[in-house]
């Protein structure tokens, strides 16, 4: 038997043919997020030029893809919610900020930035959780350390912030991250104070 369409119906369906395909195999677009900048309080007697190290990030969390949760020995990661920036990169320029607003008198910049000065203190960060658990609440784990040059000592402390997930939907993770994130700022402030 042979097909008797008219011409018109078989360039028709040559050329929707193309954008069926590429509406299959397309996906839609990751949307990227950013953690926010919290003011905390202004304090004295910061040092004059503070160095921070490149942050030492637990690899679970080193990925683009947001993760939710990492309880029950299984990740819960979102694969279409991404860090508009890498997570390590990203908390470095937020709690630069945050100290810089925290402690007015001091200088902060980042040890890979394209600044380089002799500091008076240079501060280390690690952060080893920073997801949701199973009862909803963002857990931040940290433990941030600081050298003093001139004079030499030292300071070390863990943090661990909890903070509510003001909805369950990841722009509620993020807002919660930014909060620990802000906390965790205020700390590593106080900790820098002579």
């Amino acid at each position: 038997m042979t097909s008797h369409a008219s011409p018109g119906r078989r360039r028709l369906l040559a050329l929707s043919v193309p954008f069926l395909a590429a509406a299959c195999g397309s996906s839609a677009s990751p949307s990227l997020y950013t953690l926010t900048v919290k003011p905390g309080p202004v304090l004295a007697g910061g040092p004059p030029i503070v160095q921070l190290r490149e942050i030492g990030l637990a690899r679970y969390l080193d990925r683009r893809e947001i993760v939710r949760s990492s309880d029950g020995n299984r990740l819960d990661v979102a694969y279409n919610d991404w860090w508009g920036e890498s997570l390590g990169a990203m908390l470095s320029r937020v709690i630069v900020l945050g100290l810089q607003q925290r402690l007015p008198g001091s200088t902060i910049y980042n040890e890979n930035g394209a600044i380089t000065s002799d500091p008076n203190a240079v501060l280390a960060i690690n952060i080893q959780r920073l997801d949701v658990d199973q009862s909803g609440t963002l857990q931040l784990l940290a433990q941030a350390a600081v050298e003093f040059n001139r004079p030499r000592k030292s300071a070390a402390r863990t943090f661990s912030i909890a903070k509510p997930v003001p909805a369950p939907t990841i722009a509620g993770h993020v807002t919660a991250a930014s909060d620990a994130v802000g906390e965790l700022t205020d700390n590593i402030a106080a900790l820098l104070q002579r």
